[in-house]
């Protein structure tokens, strides 16, 4: 079978599929040295993980959204009414607390990074024909991704998404986690045999379908059943969402339309032109965090500035929403224009 492809199957490999299993592989490998980094070297994971990675990926968007010539005048109202709704919703939920306000935003981020994978899933599967095949790669998706985050809600973990007890909210709940773990291993086993199956019958195998959804049961079960430690689960967290991304918006934007006489972008399309497209988005999320650190959390480094606590409900719901816009915007800049034949 032809595969699908993003790009090609060296950059999908190594940029798309091939994050969860290359840091489960160095994770396994060199877990003491790994735990060593965080008590001694907090700051530069931090910097790595957090700032050149998360917040880094936020603002590749602008390369999909407000950088492109023409995007902004067809969807005006999209561009410039997201920011605004982002803050408008950031400060009604502060309103209610700090900790509301986080849990929610903790919870539109989980939805976030979920959509990725099933987006992803799609995108693989986009030479395939909907039928019931099809249904369980979506169910094994989300089973994947719900699974951990439901197990988390119950269970003590040693980690955070924001901040300390977002999803205390959970904890009233029945107990629910043996059922449905027995359901997970269920739905893991009938993917599997769907696909083994599949392979048998068809002599082909979809590899970077299969390669996607198996890195995401990979690093979602790992980096928040398995193991119960901090930097671990940012480790696998971040990398397996922020790398795709950001490689998904370079080849989508920049290698595949870069050619486009009247692109600018297509600046970016030579060896140190990847150099600075990167360079451009690390600046952002510098600059992004420079102002939470300075401004809010004081954890990194700190100035010694002091804001009243009357102007926080409206700053940090500020700081909020170049996050908040990326979460939201991608409910639409993914979507396919629908065909006018």
């Amino acid at each position: 079978m032809k595969q699908p492809w993003i790009h090609n199957a060296k950059t999908d490999w190594w940029f798309i599929l091939s994050p969860p299993f290359l840091v489960l592989l160095i994770i396994f490998l060199f877990q003491k040295q790994i735990q060593g980094l965080e008590d001694h070297y907090s700051f530069y994971t931090w910097l790595l993980l957090i700032v050149f990675v998360d917040v880094a990926h936020v603002y590749s968007t602008l390369f999909k959204t407000y950088f492109v010539k023409g995007e902004v005048q067809k969807r005006k109202l999209l561009y410039f009414g997201i920011p605004v709704i982002s803050w408008v919703l950031g400060i009604a939920l502060f309103q209610f607390g700090s900790l509301t306000f986080w849990s929610v935003l903790a919870l539109i981020a989980v939805f976030h990074f979920i959509r990725q994978q099933y987006g992803f899933m799609r995108i693989y599967a986009r030479f395939e024909p909907n039928n019931g095949s099809k249904r369980i790669d979506e169910v094994a998706v989300y089973a994947a991704t719900i699974y951990p985050m439901l197990y988390w809600f119950k269970t003590p973990r040693a980690f955070t998404w924001f901040v300390d007890n977002e999803f205390e909210w959970f904890k009233n709940l029945p107990d629910y986690v043996s059922f449905i773990t027995v359901l997970y291993v269920i739905i893991l086993t009938a993917w599997i045999t769907k696909t083994i199956v599949e392979a048998f019958k068809t002599k082909s195998l979809n590899i970077p379908k299969t390669a996607l959804i198996s890195g995401t049961f990979l690093s979602w079960y790992f980096g928040i059943v398995y193991f119960n430690n901090d930097l671990l689960f940012t480790f696998l967290n971040v990398v397996s969402h922020g790398i795709p991304y950001i490689a998904l918006v370079y080849i989508s934007e920049i290698e595949q339309k870069g050619n486009h006489q009247l692109n600018w972008m297509k600046i970016f399309k030579s060896f140190s032109g990847i150099f600075l497209f990167v360079g451009i988005i690390l600046c952002f999320a510098l600059l992004e965090e420079f102002l939470w650190e300075t401004l809010v959390w004081n954890e990194h480094f700190s100035l010694d500035l002091t804001v009243s606590e009357h102007l926080l409900p409206f700053l940090v719901p500020l700081l909020v929403v170049p996050q908040l816009t990326h979460y939201l915007l991608d409910g639409f800049i993914w979507r396919k224009p629908k065909s006018t034949a």
